[in-house]
């Protein structure tokens, strides 16, 4: 990202809301807004084999490994303005398992780009499943979206739930329902 071409579309777009970029409290605002923007998208920039780094392991566990209420922030590919929530994250290995701490950067990585929920939802489960090859995956994303909540149909409780189901999490309903009642449980 070219932080100067940021900083001044920022300018130019302060200059459109009828604001003056120069003024004292807006002086370094385009240079902020860039560097906001650097970070919150720095999820295209990342390689998902420089995140896991070497933390597949073989291992013979087969029962259902769980990482629930993985915080998420995003940004609306529409609007681009945020989204933010929970992930849960469960898989049940085959033979490898991955270091816990993987799952929630996992999560990072896609929610840092501009995102819709459903796609970023696939993503992790996708991901998951290509590098651990497990019996099955399972993700469900909750999600608030500012675009929904402060313009549009201006609903400020509103949550969106999406859900991606791999293996036997998808042919299995006993084990889905265990996944999903697991979820459920407040915090211990």
């Amino acid at each position: 990202m070219n932080k100067n071409n940021v900083m001044k579309l920022v300018k130019d777009m302060l200059t459109e809301f009828g604001e003056d970029p120069n003024r004292e409290g807006l002086i370094n605002t385009p240079k902020r807004v860039a560097e906001a923007f650097e970070f919150l998208t720095r999820g295209y920039h990342q390689e998902i084999e420089e995140v896991l780094n070497d933390a597949i392991f073989t291992e013979k566990y087969d029962e259902m490994v769980l990482v629930k209420d993985i915080d998420f922030y995003s940004m609306c590919e529409h609007h681009m303005l945020p989204i933010y929530g929970k992930v849960h994250v469960a898989y049940i290995p085959n033979g490898k398992i991955v270091g816990l701490s993987k799952i929630p950067r996992i999560v990072d990585v896609f929610a840092r780009r501009l995102q819709v929920q459903e796609r970023m939802t696939q993503q992790i489960a996708e991901t998951l499943d290509k590098y651990l090859q497990p019996i099955g995956v399972a993700v469900v994303t909750e999600g608030y979206h500012m675009c929904m909540m402060m313009r549009g149909v201006e609903k400020q409780n509103s949550s969106a739930t999406t859900s991606a189901m791999y293996g036997v999490f998808k042919d299995d309903a006993k084990t889905r329902a265990e996944f999903l009642n697991l979820i459920s449980l407040k915090h211990l």
